[in-house]
This record gives structure tokens, C-alpha cells and sequence, in this order.
């Protein structure tokens, strides 16, 4: 998405553009190609629009110039130079007619959900058709897919890029599934409704602590899935986790945008009626006897909804929780919030020792949050010096400008004293 544009276009062409690739690849059933057009019809859009005006129907207008890029591909495959004019050609400006295109706005029906089950194709590796489906549904960037996986971005653009490759070549249609497809694809989906959620409530990278845009996307489509598939309940835990989370969302920045962490925040600012919504989800869900990752990780958010602050929050409880999410996961992110719960519960000196075993995890050593949590138990500690380090090498490789400056800020808080 062209970064010139303005936030209110720039959302709307996120909200746009999953729809318009449903509907341009029902029509030709070429996913890789059409992708590839309907980012040329978001390019034309945020370089067109802002001076010439909106058009009357803005779905139909990305649909017509995605639907002329195909044809032009087709037409001469290899001329690059004609694919550049078609994002600049004075034709393209021409709005389509409104029988061309349903405008996604106004519609009854909505491709995104069927869209997303369709990108976890069968001729994809899980985590290849996730990483896709994040890019075409979520209108994530590849540096932010990366940060998600917790590998290095060309290492991601080559993943996505072999991922389209492998569906042109497989020669399998790219359809609407069916409910069998639907059983066989629910884990990938699930997975892509959580990273989506997970960098909309905190940017990977950028001037915005969040984008709660792109959180409410994950919720609304999550809402979709669990009315598709009532009695699953990893959907129900994962529908319960994302609306716990964002609950707090309102407390979580500043005036400024600056980052207000959880034992700061003001709890009367927190949504109390989604987390009624999303304790009811998970109280379903676990009734159901079948216990998952999500719903675990619900009923963790549940118990810090309930707390009337840090030092009342059931902290064993939550210890035992992560314990339970880690046997059941190998993700250091997991390990690394089980420090801080045990830190909580027997102490930092016990965090830190957990701590100390992921510091060279390759999956953590470029980011940040080890860094950051290490400073935060040595700061527990009464270790000034050491807690002041960590929080500066921590601001250095954050790519999220409020976290940056709430890590700067926190060394030279200690500085001070």
C-alpha cells in the first residue's frame, strides 16, 4: 500500500482490496496474476485519488482497472513497461459502471472469509499459505508478515513468492471451498485471524502504537467464523481472545500516542462490555471439553480483565496457564511471557534465570522484547545499571516508534534517580 496515503484511504483501500481479489479471482481463477493486479489497481488508487477525487463507486473502479492489468498481462506477459503505464494511463480514471462491480461497501454479501479459506491452498505448507493469506487478506506488508514468523524479510518475500508459484503450478482451482475444505483449512485460518489481530494491536513497525483498524478486521471476520462454524471451540477462544485484548486497547496509549503499559493503565477506560462478550466465548468454549492454544491464551486475558490491577491479578493462575500453553506450544514468545508470570509469582531473580535460557534463541536475537523484558526484571531487581542497558539496546531494535520511545524513556527515568 502506497505509504503517501492518506489513513482514511488507506484503510478503506485495506477494507477494498481482499474483496476485489475474491471477486477478480472467481472470475479467472488465477490467484498469483490477480493479486498482482489488484496491487497495480491500489497503486493507481492512492496516486489517483487524492487529486482527482474518489470516485462514485471505489470497489468498482479497483475492480475495473485490477480486471484491464490482467488483460493487459495477457496480452503481452513480458512488457514491463506497458504493465508501469497501465497504473498511469489516463483511461484507467474512467469510472466503471456500476452493473461492472457489486461496491464491496454496499453489498449484502462479503468474499473476505471465503477468500481466506481459498488462500489456504492445499498446495501450500501451512505456514506459506498463513504468510499469503496475510498479505492478500490482511493487506499486510512482507516486513510485517516477517516480524510475525520471526524470520528476516527476504527470507519472507521469497516464502510468499514461492507460495503463489506453488499454486499456479499445482494446477489446482482456486475456488470457494467446500466444508470439507473448510475442517481441513480451519487451523491456518485461525492462525491468520491471530497474526492479523496481533499487528494491528501492536504495529510492527511505524509512527502508530497499533492499528485498530485492522484489529476490528480480525474480530469482525473472527465473529464470521465462529457463525460459520458454532461449535468449534478454538474459534470460540480465539473470537474470546481477540475481544479480551482489545478490550484494553483504550488504555494502552496516551493523548500523544505514547505506549501506557498494563500495571499503568487506567482499567476504568477498559471496554467492559467486550469483555463480557469474550468471558462468555471462553466459558463456552472450555465448557466443550476440547482445550486449545486460543482458549488458553483467553482465559489468560480473562484473568487480567478481572483484576482490579497488577497486584490482586491471579498471577499463579496465569503461571499455570503458560505452562500449559507452553507444553502444548514451542514458541519462545510463550516462554518468554512465562518468565514474567514467574517472576511475578516467585520473584525476578526466578524471571531472569528463564530469561537467561532464550537469549540465544535465533527465533528472538533480532528483536526486541527479549531486551525489553530483561530490563523490566532487572529493574524488579533493584539492578539500575543493567536494567538501563536493556532498555537502551532494547529502543534500538524496536521498529515501532511508540515502544521506541517508551523503552527510551524508561532508561532515562533510572538515569535520573
Amino acid at each position: 500500500m502506497n505509504g503517501s496515503a492518506e489513513p482514511a484511504l488507506e484503510q478503506l483501500l485495506r477494507d477494498l482490496a481482499p474483496r476485489v481479489l475474491g471477486a477478480l479471482t472467481r472470475r479467472g481463477g488465477d490467484f498469483a496474476a490477480a493479486e498482482d493486479a489488484v496491487q497495480e489497481a491500489l497503486l493507481a488508487a492512492a496516486t489517483k485519488w487524492p487529486q482527482g477525487g474518489m470516485p462514485a463507486n471505489p470497489g468498482g473502479w479497483l475492480f475495473r482497472v485490477a480486471q484491464r492489468r490482467l488483460q493487459d498481462q495477457r496480452e503481452a506477459e513480458a512488457s514491463r513497461e506497458r504493465r508501469q503505464a497501465m497504473v498511469v494511463a489516463p483511461e484507467l480514471t474512467v469510472e466503471p459502471a456500476n452493473d461492472e462491480f457489486e461496491d464491496p461497501l454496499t453489498a449484502t454479501g462479503d468474499d473476505t472469509l471465503a477468500l481466506l479459506f481459498s488462500c489456504c491452498h492445499p498446495a501450500l505448507a501451512a505456514p506459506a499459505a498463513i504468510a499469503l493469506t496475510l498479505r492478500a487478506v490482511g493487506g499486510l506488508t512482507t516486513a510485517a508478515i516477517a516480524h510475525a514468523f520471526l524470520v528476516p524479510e527476504p527470507t519472507m518475500a521469497q516464502r510468499i513468492s514461492r507460495a503463489k508459484a506453488a499454486i499456479q503450478g499445482s494446477g489446482l482451482p482456486f475456488v470457494r471451498p467446500g466444508a470439507v475444505e473448510r475442517a481441513e483449512r480451519l487451523d491456518a485460518v485461525l492462525r491468520v485471524l491471530y497474526l492479523m489481530f496481533t499487528e494491528g494491536h501492536t504495529s510492527s513497525q511505524g509512527t502508530a502504537l497499533h492499528c485498530p483498524d485492522l484489529a476490528a478486521e480480525a474480530i469482525r471476520l473472527s465473529r464470521m467464523l465462529c457463525d460459520l462454524v458454532p461449535d468449534h471451540p478454538e474459534s470460540l477462544g480465539l473470537l474470546a481472545l481477540l475481544l479480551l485484548t482489545d478490550a484494553r486497547r483504550a488504555a494502552r496509549s496516551g493523548p500523544n500516542g505514547e505506549l501506557i503499559p498494563l500495571q499503568e493503565q487506567d482499567r476504568s477506560r477498559w471496554d467492559r462490555q467486550q469483555i463480557a462478550e469474550g468471558t462468555a466465548c471462553i466459558t463456552k468454549a472450555l465448557a466443550q471439553g476440547e482445550v486449545g492454544p486460543y482458549q488458553v491464551q483467553a482465559a489468560i486475558a480473562a484473568l487480567h480483565d478481572e483484576a482490579a490491577s497488577i497486584a490482586t491479578t491471579d498471577w499463579p493462575q496465569i503461571l499455570a496457564l503458560y505452562t500449559l500453553l507452553q507444553r502444548m506450544q514451542d514458541n519462545p514468545m510463550v516462554a518468554l511471557n512465562r518468565a514474567i508470570a514467574v517472576a511475578m509469582v516467585n520473584g525476578p531473580a526466578a524471571g531472569l534465570a528463564l530469561v537467561a535460557t532464550l537469549e540465544n534463541d535465533p527465533r528472538l536475537a533480532t528483536g526486541h522484547r527479549v531486551l525489553a523484558v530483561r530490563g523490566h526484571l532487572r529493574e524488579m531487581a533493584g539492578d539500575r545499571d543493567g536494567a538501563i542497558l536493556d532498555y537502551q539496546a532494547a529502543a534500538l531494535r524496536t521498529t515501532n516508534l511508540p515502544e521506541r520511545h517508551y523503552l527510551q524513556a524508561k532508561a532515562l527515568g533510572l538515569q535520573a534517580r
